[in-house]
């Protein structure tokens, strides 16, 4: 799997998130280009502003988190590999809450992101790639936290334009407001897409 990108052009291979074929947006919606096709080679600044959504805010799930990490194993010490099923969103969520607050030490605000953020980019490759399995990975370094979702589709994702009450296709819209990076990296069997965040380290 490609290095974590701290900066900078991303390498050949990766790209910024542009649209599968066919999916690309007619053209601009209310001053937001809709699509990111043509994109390559950056990743995604963060976006101005912060998205407004509900959250997921979970109670103290330590039985099951604990449990999720015995079945899946630690994403932050090799990538977990989840069936591609709705559920495992849950089980995602539960994996980076207790890897952020309980391993890495962070805070509970950059839980509840990184936990909205990781069910996001689970919900699109559980319903848009076919694929049997995907794989969970978090990687933190100074200053920063990244994760990433592996699965087989090398189908990139598309950022659409939504508006205030727009219930669905807001996923990769919260990505690219929450997240300070992202980006998908092309693999020779399907893709990773992977968000970061700064963090203040304790």
């Amino acid at each position: 799997m490609p290095p974590a990108h701290a900066g900078g052009p991303v390498p050949e291979g990766a790209a910024r998130g542009a649209c599968s074929p066919g999916t690309a947006p007619a053209g601009p919606a209310r001053g937001h280009d809709g699509g990111m096709a043509g994109l390559e080679d950056m990743e995604q600044p963060r976006g101005d502003g912060r998205a407004t959504a509900s959250r997921w805010s979970p109670t103290v799930e330590d039985e099951r988190a604990l449990r999720a990490l015995e079945l899946f194993g630690n994403p932050a010490e090799a990538e977990a590999v989840l069936p591609s099923r709705p559920e495992s969103a849950a089980t995602a969520r539960r994996l980076v809450q207790v890897v952020v607050l309980r391993h890495w030490g962070l805070t509970a605000a950059t839980a509840e992101d990184a936990v909205l953020l990781v069910s996001e980019l689970v919900g699109n490759a559980v319903r848009h790639t076919g694929a049997r399995v995907f794989g969970l990975r978090m990687r933190h370094r100074r200053g920063w936290i990244r994760v990433e979702v592996r699965d087989p589709s090398r189908g990139l994702p598309c950022l659409m334009p939504v508006q205030e009450l727009d219930v669905s296709g807001r996923g990769l819209f919260l990505v690219d407001h929450l997240a300070d990076r992202w980006g998908v990296d092309l693999l020779p069997r399907g893709k990773t897409t992977w968000f970061e965040m700064r963090v203040a380290d304790r």
